[in-house]
Protein backbone atom coordinates (compact mmCIF):
# COMPACT_ATOMS: atom_id res chain seq x y z
CA UNK A 1 0.00 0.00 0.00
CA UNK A 2 0.98 3.61 -0.57
CA UNK A 3 0.45 6.26 2.09
CA UNK A 4 0.16 10.03 2.35
CA UNK A 5 0.98 11.80 5.60
CA UNK A 6 -1.00 15.05 5.19
CA UNK A 7 0.26 16.73 8.35
CA UNK A 8 3.88 16.23 9.40
CA UNK A 9 6.51 18.77 10.46
CA UNK A 10 9.50 17.44 8.56
CA UNK A 11 11.74 20.39 9.40
CA UNK A 12 12.00 18.75 12.83
CA UNK A 13 12.78 15.27 11.49
CA UNK A 14 16.02 13.62 10.41
CA UNK A 15 17.16 12.06 7.16
CA UNK A 16 16.78 8.68 8.91
CA UNK A 17 13.07 9.45 9.25
CA UNK A 18 12.79 10.14 5.52
CA UNK A 19 14.48 6.83 4.75
CA UNK A 20 12.18 4.92 7.11
CA UNK A 21 9.10 6.67 5.77
CA UNK A 22 9.98 5.79 2.19
CA UNK A 23 10.57 2.15 3.11
CA UNK A 24 7.20 2.07 4.90
CA UNK A 25 5.37 3.18 1.76
CA UNK A 26 4.89 6.92 2.35
CA UNK A 27 4.99 8.60 -1.06
CA UNK A 28 3.88 12.15 -0.24
CA UNK A 29 3.75 14.47 2.75
CA UNK A 30 2.17 17.83 3.54
CA UNK A 31 3.98 20.06 6.00
CA UNK A 32 1.80 22.73 7.62
CA UNK A 33 3.38 25.97 8.78
CA UNK A 34 3.41 26.07 12.58
CA UNK A 35 5.40 27.40 15.51
CA UNK A 36 8.71 25.69 16.17
CA UNK A 37 8.60 25.39 19.95
CA UNK A 38 9.77 28.94 20.55
CA UNK A 39 7.83 32.05 19.59
CA UNK A 40 9.34 34.05 16.74
CA UNK A 41 10.04 37.72 17.34
CA UNK A 42 10.54 39.20 13.86
CA UNK A 43 8.81 38.93 10.52
CA UNK A 44 12.08 37.92 8.87
CA UNK A 45 12.08 34.66 10.78
CA UNK A 46 8.69 33.84 9.28
CA UNK A 47 10.00 34.66 5.80
CA UNK A 48 12.94 32.31 6.21
CA UNK A 49 10.72 29.58 7.64
CA UNK A 50 8.17 29.77 4.82
CA UNK A 51 11.02 29.81 2.30
CA UNK A 52 12.43 26.62 3.81
CA UNK A 53 9.06 24.89 3.43
CA UNK A 54 8.84 25.61 -0.28
CA UNK A 55 12.57 25.27 -0.89
CA UNK A 56 15.04 23.25 1.13
CA UNK A 57 12.55 20.84 2.73
CA UNK A 58 10.93 20.13 -0.62
CA UNK A 59 14.38 19.33 -2.03
CA UNK A 60 15.42 17.24 0.99
CA UNK A 61 12.31 15.05 0.70
CA UNK A 62 12.95 14.51 -3.00
CA UNK A 63 16.36 13.05 -2.20
CA UNK A 64 14.57 10.13 -0.56
CA UNK A 65 11.88 9.65 -3.19
CA UNK A 66 9.13 11.44 -1.25
CA UNK A 67 7.10 14.29 -2.68
CA UNK A 68 6.85 17.23 -0.28
CA UNK A 69 4.04 19.79 -0.19
CA UNK A 70 3.09 22.36 2.41
CA UNK A 71 0.38 24.65 3.69
CA UNK A 72 1.26 28.23 4.57
CA UNK A 73 -0.28 30.37 7.28
CA UNK A 74 0.07 32.24 10.54
CA UNK A 75 -0.42 29.70 13.31
CA UNK A 76 -2.86 30.43 16.11
CA UNK A 77 -0.28 30.40 18.89
CA UNK A 78 1.72 33.22 17.32
CA UNK A 79 -1.36 35.19 16.26
CA UNK A 80 -1.51 36.68 19.75
CA UNK A 81 1.41 39.03 19.02
CA UNK A 82 -0.75 41.53 17.14
CA UNK A 83 1.91 43.81 15.70
CA UNK A 84 4.01 40.90 14.45
CA UNK A 85 0.96 39.03 13.19
CA UNK A 86 -0.04 42.02 11.08
CA UNK A 87 3.39 42.00 9.46
CA UNK A 88 3.10 38.28 8.76
CA UNK A 89 -0.29 38.79 7.12
CA UNK A 90 1.36 41.25 4.74
CA UNK A 91 3.89 38.67 3.51
CA UNK A 92 1.59 35.64 3.24
CA UNK A 93 0.55 36.48 -0.36
CA UNK A 94 4.23 36.20 -1.31
CA UNK A 95 4.15 32.49 -0.47
CA UNK A 96 0.66 31.00 -0.82
CA UNK A 97 0.81 30.99 -4.62
CA UNK A 98 4.16 29.22 -4.79
CA UNK A 99 4.64 25.77 -6.29
CA UNK A 100 3.84 23.01 -3.83
CA UNK A 101 1.59 25.09 -1.56
CA UNK A 102 -1.66 23.15 -1.29
CA UNK A 103 -3.56 25.12 1.34
CA UNK A 104 -3.70 27.80 4.02
CA UNK A 105 -2.71 26.28 7.35
CA UNK A 106 -2.48 25.30 9.94
CA UNK A 107 -4.70 28.07 11.29
CA UNK A 108 -7.47 28.39 13.84
CA UNK A 109 -7.57 28.57 17.61
CA UNK A 110 -5.21 27.78 20.47
CA UNK A 111 -6.47 29.67 23.53
CA UNK A 112 -9.45 31.02 21.53
CA UNK A 113 -8.49 34.66 22.08
CA UNK A 114 -9.75 37.73 20.25
CA UNK A 115 -6.45 38.02 18.35
CA UNK A 116 -6.59 34.40 17.23
CA UNK A 117 -10.11 34.98 15.97
CA UNK A 118 -9.10 38.13 14.13
CA UNK A 119 -6.27 36.55 12.18
CA UNK A 120 -8.11 33.28 11.64
CA UNK A 121 -10.86 35.22 9.87
CA UNK A 122 -8.39 37.20 7.79
CA UNK A 123 -6.74 34.01 6.60
CA UNK A 124 -10.07 32.44 5.69
CA UNK A 125 -10.66 35.41 3.39
CA UNK A 126 -7.18 34.89 1.94
CA UNK A 127 -7.89 31.20 1.34
CA UNK A 128 -11.21 31.93 -0.33
CA UNK A 129 -9.65 34.54 -2.61
CA UNK A 130 -6.78 32.20 -3.52
CA UNK A 131 -9.12 29.20 -3.94
CA UNK A 132 -7.06 27.07 -1.59
CA UNK A 133 -8.21 24.51 0.99
CA UNK A 134 -8.00 25.45 4.66
CA UNK A 135 -6.23 23.28 7.24
CA UNK A 136 -7.56 24.00 10.73
CA UNK A 137 -5.71 23.45 13.99
CA UNK A 138 -8.29 22.70 16.67
CA UNK A 139 -7.32 23.65 20.23
CA UNK A 140 -6.01 21.17 22.75
CA UNK A 141 -8.03 22.83 25.54
CA UNK A 142 -11.83 23.01 25.31
CA UNK A 143 -11.55 21.20 21.99
CA UNK A 144 -15.26 20.68 21.37
CA UNK A 145 -16.09 24.37 21.75
CA UNK A 146 -13.09 25.36 19.63
CA UNK A 147 -13.92 22.86 16.90
CA UNK A 148 -17.54 23.99 16.68
CA UNK A 149 -16.46 27.62 16.66
CA UNK A 150 -13.91 26.97 13.90
CA UNK A 151 -16.55 25.43 11.65
CA UNK A 152 -19.07 28.19 12.46
CA UNK A 153 -16.56 30.87 11.44
CA UNK A 154 -15.76 29.03 8.19
CA UNK A 155 -19.45 28.95 7.35
CA UNK A 156 -19.81 32.65 8.21
CA UNK A 157 -17.11 33.37 5.63
CA UNK A 158 -18.83 31.31 2.96
CA UNK A 159 -16.32 28.47 2.74
CA UNK A 160 -17.70 25.19 1.48
CA UNK A 161 -17.17 22.53 4.18
CA UNK A 162 -15.44 20.17 1.76
CA UNK A 163 -12.73 22.82 1.28
CA UNK A 164 -11.89 22.73 4.99
CA UNK A 165 -9.82 20.09 6.81
CA UNK A 166 -10.59 20.09 10.53
CA UNK A 167 -7.55 18.54 12.18
CA UNK A 168 -6.83 16.93 15.56
CA UNK A 169 -10.34 15.48 15.89
CA UNK A 170 -11.25 13.06 18.67
CA UNK A 171 -14.26 11.04 19.82
CA UNK A 172 -15.91 14.20 21.13
CA UNK A 173 -15.76 16.14 17.85
CA UNK A 174 -15.89 13.63 15.00
CA UNK A 175 -19.66 13.29 14.65
CA UNK A 176 -20.33 17.01 14.35
CA UNK A 177 -17.41 17.48 11.95
CA UNK A 178 -18.68 14.75 9.63
CA UNK A 179 -22.35 15.69 9.97
CA UNK A 180 -21.55 19.24 8.87
CA UNK A 181 -19.64 18.01 5.80
CA UNK A 182 -16.12 19.02 6.84
CA UNK A 183 -13.12 16.75 6.43
CA UNK A 184 -12.31 15.06 9.75
CA UNK A 185 -8.55 14.61 10.13
CA UNK A 186 -7.03 12.76 13.08
CA UNK A 187 -3.52 13.04 14.47
CA UNK A 188 -2.00 9.76 15.66
CA UNK A 189 0.24 10.93 18.46
CA UNK A 190 1.76 9.06 21.41
CA UNK A 191 -0.31 9.48 24.59
CA UNK A 192 -2.22 12.55 23.35
CA UNK A 193 -4.57 13.59 20.53
CA UNK A 194 -5.51 10.15 19.08
CA UNK A 195 -4.01 6.69 19.52
CA UNK A 196 -3.93 4.00 16.84
CA UNK A 197 -6.32 1.67 18.67
CA UNK A 198 -8.79 4.49 19.26
CA UNK A 199 -8.56 5.33 15.57
CA UNK A 200 -9.48 1.76 14.68
CA UNK A 201 -12.64 2.08 16.74
CA UNK A 202 -13.57 5.38 15.12
CA UNK A 203 -13.29 3.92 11.62
CA UNK A 204 -15.34 0.91 12.71
CA UNK A 205 -18.05 3.22 14.02
CA UNK A 206 -18.07 5.97 11.38
CA UNK A 207 -16.63 4.27 8.31
CA UNK A 208 -14.03 5.80 6.02
CA UNK A 209 -15.97 8.58 4.30
CA UNK A 210 -14.61 12.03 5.09
CA UNK A 211 -11.89 10.74 7.44
CA UNK A 212 -8.12 10.64 7.14
CA UNK A 213 -5.14 10.42 9.49
CA UNK A 214 -1.74 11.99 9.97
CA UNK A 215 1.23 11.84 12.33
CA UNK A 216 1.89 15.58 12.89
CA UNK A 217 5.38 14.37 13.83
CA UNK A 218 7.32 17.36 15.09
CA UNK A 219 9.99 18.36 17.62
CA UNK A 220 8.13 16.58 20.42
CA UNK A 221 7.85 12.87 21.14
CA UNK A 222 6.08 11.69 17.99
CA UNK A 223 6.19 9.00 15.32
CA UNK A 224 6.68 9.76 11.60
CA UNK A 225 5.51 6.20 10.83
CA UNK A 226 2.16 6.64 12.60
CA UNK A 227 0.17 6.45 9.37
CA UNK A 228 1.49 3.09 8.05
CA UNK A 229 1.50 1.64 11.57
CA UNK A 230 -2.14 2.59 12.11
CA UNK A 231 -3.01 1.24 8.67
CA UNK A 232 -1.49 -2.12 9.61
CA UNK A 233 -3.46 -2.17 12.86
CA UNK A 234 -6.69 -1.42 11.00
CA UNK A 235 -6.11 -4.36 8.68
CA UNK A 236 -5.49 -6.75 11.57
CA UNK A 237 -8.79 -5.61 13.12
CA UNK A 238 -10.79 -6.51 10.04
CA UNK A 239 -11.11 -3.10 8.38
CA UNK A 240 -11.05 -3.60 4.63
CA UNK A 241 -8.07 -2.60 2.54
CA UNK A 242 -10.42 -0.31 0.59
CA UNK A 243 -11.35 1.61 3.73
CA UNK A 244 -7.76 1.72 4.98
CA UNK A 245 -6.65 3.13 1.64
CA UNK A 246 -9.27 5.88 1.89
CA UNK A 247 -8.27 6.84 5.43
CA UNK A 248 -4.52 6.69 4.76
CA UNK A 249 -4.30 7.93 1.18
CA UNK A 250 -7.34 8.65 -1.00
CA UNK A 251 -9.30 11.08 1.17
CA UNK A 252 -6.29 13.32 1.76
CA UNK A 253 -5.62 13.26 -1.98
CA UNK A 254 -9.18 14.45 -2.67
CA UNK A 255 -9.20 17.10 0.06
CA UNK A 256 -5.91 18.76 -0.85
CA UNK A 257 -6.31 18.00 -4.54
CA UNK A 258 -8.75 20.92 -4.67
CA UNK A 259 -5.67 23.15 -4.64
CA UNK A 260 -4.83 22.00 -8.15
CA UNK A 261 -1.30 21.19 -6.95
CA UNK A 262 -1.74 17.80 -5.32
CA UNK A 263 -2.06 14.99 -7.86
CA UNK A 264 -1.00 11.34 -7.92
CA UNK A 265 1.10 12.00 -11.00
CA UNK A 266 3.32 14.19 -8.81
CA UNK A 267 4.77 11.06 -7.20
CA UNK A 268 3.70 8.17 -9.44
CA UNK A 269 5.37 9.77 -12.46
CA UNK A 270 8.15 11.58 -10.64
CA UNK A 271 11.75 11.25 -11.75
CA UNK A 272 13.78 8.84 -9.62
CA UNK A 273 15.65 10.30 -6.69
CA UNK A 274 19.13 11.52 -7.54
CA UNK A 275 21.33 12.23 -4.55
CA UNK A 276 23.96 13.84 -6.74
CA UNK A 277 21.72 16.90 -7.01
CA UNK A 278 22.33 19.95 -4.84
CA UNK A 279 20.16 22.77 -3.56
CA UNK A 280 21.93 26.14 -3.59
CA UNK A 281 25.17 24.19 -3.53
CA UNK A 282 24.14 22.07 -0.55
CA UNK A 283 23.76 18.30 -0.45
CA UNK A 284 22.20 15.85 2.00
CA UNK A 285 25.47 13.92 1.90
CA UNK A 286 28.44 14.54 4.17
CA UNK A 287 32.16 13.86 3.83
CA UNK A 288 32.88 10.68 1.89
CA UNK A 289 29.24 9.56 1.71
CA UNK A 290 28.30 8.21 -1.69
CA UNK A 291 25.01 9.05 -3.38
CA UNK A 292 22.55 6.37 -4.37
CA UNK A 293 23.00 5.41 -8.00
CA UNK A 294 21.50 7.89 -10.38
CA UNK A 295 18.08 6.61 -11.45
CA UNK A 296 17.70 4.50 -8.34
CA UNK A 297 14.87 5.43 -5.96
CA UNK A 298 16.30 5.37 -2.44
Amino acid sequence: MKYIDPHIHMCSRTTDDYEAMKQAGIVAVIEPAFWQGQLRTAVGTFKDYYQSLIGWERFRASQFGIKHFCTIGLNSKEANNESLAEQVMEILPMFIYKEGVVGIGEIGYDDQTAMEDKFFRQQLVLAKDAQLPVQIHTPHRDKKTGTTRSMDVCMEHGLAPDWVIVDHNNEETVKETLDRGFWAAFTIYPHTKMGSQRMVEIVKQYGSDGIFINSAADWGVSDPLAVPKTAALMLTHGISEHDVQKVCYTNALIAFGKSGQFNEADWLQAAPADQQLKYHGNSILRGGQKPANTGEIV
